[in-house]
């Protein structure tokens, strides 16, 4: 376990939880001091999911995609789909952000570093609030 860890970059911590979600086969053998034996395709395994990782991939879409290729069918068309989507998600993201942006800006140019006394006696932050009966 230790040297899979060291491998692939990923603490044992880590390499235990995805046996347990399924993302890994567990080890099934294990050497004569008790230690468990990971086949080599296990690296390229942990490699996969820390790249799709990267790539924003949750782990239940990883789950999904390695149970494509354990079936013995290629996931890129389905990896490209998710990547697709993910664009698509942060497009949405960008575009939400630019509004808030423009909103925070509209707020910051008619900021008043003394609001009139009304304002102040029936806000918090008269800048950012505004009057019920306005």
């Amino acid at each position: 376990m230790g040297e899979v860890a060291s491998c692939s970059e990923i603490p044992v911590k880590t390499i235990r939880y995805y046996e347990e979600i399924g993302l890994l086969v567990p080890a099934t053998t294990r050497s004569e001091s008790g230690y468990r034996l990971f086949s080599p395709s296990v690296i390229n395994r942990l490699a996969f999911i820390k790249r799709a990782q990267s790539l924003g991939l949750s782990l239940s879409e990883i789950q999904e995609l390695l149970k494509v290729h354990d079936s013995g069918e290629l996931p890129c068309g389905a990896v490209k789909q998710h990547l697709l989507l993910k664009v698509e998600a942060i497009t949405q993201q960008i575009e939400a952000l630019e509004i808030l942006k423009s909103e925070l800006l509209g707020v910051l140019s008619g900021w008043q570093e003394q609001p009139a006394g009304n304002r102040i006696a029936q806000t918090i932050c008269p800048n950012i609030q505004s009057l019920t009966n306005e």
